[in-house]
């Protein structure tokens, strides 16, 4: 069996009977993990390992875990500080900024992998222009050249503790003031302004090695109709075409307010899907997963097949290992000094 082209979300610390049966249905590849999802190291562990245990090949097991606002697993991970701190030291030091971005991705993606867990959705690559506050702090920096080059340091880090990364949110969420959470956000500047800022971090990615890209839930008025996550345009022509992505491409939770003018949330997999996802997540309403699973038909393709397997997690340290690891204190010392 592959991994399908669904990433689902389960209610507690534990699968129940029904979470079982519905992630082995043959369209499930992976499920995102939240802060109801987590208790203890212990406890997520052997949650990962059930999932883990499900299916062979293996679920993908993902997470927000970008720190500050956004960071699902707290007692017992290190407390993250939001990326935006990096940016600040940056504009002071360039090379100590970039230094700490590595180790702040580095201890990220072991603390995670320590607990199974395959992959953060990070790092987030949208400029913070001071008018999105969803965005906020949770973007590196202002400049495109300097999100790029903190973005660059921390996937380094993230690779070397065996995680694939996530670029988000494509083609760029920083200019627009509403959160697509709650409301879908339009942005009406000039395609050639949009590539020549908000792209610049996720095109210097793909040239690094990125695996994978997040769309936004963000209409782009000089391109599509559709949001960025539903649109032919921006996946298969830009992304795809002019930027030669090869990676994984993750739609944003089709659950959210941003997502729900494109129909009902079978109608809305099928037009990520069909834009050019691999993957789509659905979260936080159990039934609109089975809708999905059910409604969504037969699917095969063999591309995204390979892309989603590149991004299980690669050998892991294990949380007693990273405890007696010297590199690892220093680790914990150096972020959590960072802020």
């Amino acid at each position: 069996m592959s991994l399908g082209p669904v990433m689902l979300d389960v209610e507690g610390l534990a699968l129940s009977a029904v979470e079982r049966e519905r992630l082995r249905h043959p369209l499930v590849g992976g499920v995102i993990l939240f802060a109801r999802n987590y208790q203890s190291p212990e406890q997520v562990e052997n949650l990962v390992r059930e999932i883990h245990g499900l299916r062979e090949p293996q679920l993908l097991v993902a997470v927000d875990h970008e720190g500050g606002r956004v960071q699902r697993f707290r007692d017992g991970f290190t407390g993250l500080p939001a990326i935006r701190h990096l940016g600040h030291i940056y504009d002071e030091n360039p090379k100590r900024a970039m230094r700490l971005a590595e180790t702040s991705g580095w201890l990220m993606a072991a603390e995670l992998r320590a607990v199974g867990v395959d992959f953060s959705f990070a790092p987030v690559l949208d400029l913070d222009r001071g008018i999105s506050q969803i965005i906020g702090d949770r973007a590196f920096h202002s400049r495109p050249d300097a999100v790029a080059d903190l973005a660059h340091a921390y996937m380094h880090g993230m690779h070397r503790a065996g995680m694939a990364a996530t670029g988000k949110h494509f083609p760029g969420h920083g200019a627009v003031a509403a959160d697509s959470h709650v409301a879908l956000p339009v942005d009406d500047r000039l395609l050639v302004d949009i590539m020549a800022e908000d792209v610049v971090p996720f095109e210097r990615m793909i040239h690094y090695g990125l695996e994978g890209i997040m769309p936004a839930h963000v209409i782009f008025t000089c391109v599509d109709a559709q949001p960025a996550g539903f649109s032919r345009t921006w996946i298969r022509k830009i992304l795809r075409g002019q930027l030669e992505f090869q990676g994984v491409v993750f739609s944003d939770d089709l659950s959210m307010e941003g997502a729900k003018g494109a129909g009902d949330a079978v109608a809305r997999a099928k037009l990520a899907l069909s834009a050019g996802c691999d993957m789509v997540l659905v979260c936080n309403d159990p039934a609109a997963a089975d809708q999905v699973l059910t409604g969504l038909g037969t699917y095969d393709d063999p591309v995204s097949h390979l892309r989603l397997v590149r991004m299980h997690g690669r050998e892991n340290t294990t949380r007693a290992q990273l405890a007696l690891d010297q590199a690892y204190r220093d680790a914990v010392r150096a972020v959590s000094g960072i802020a």
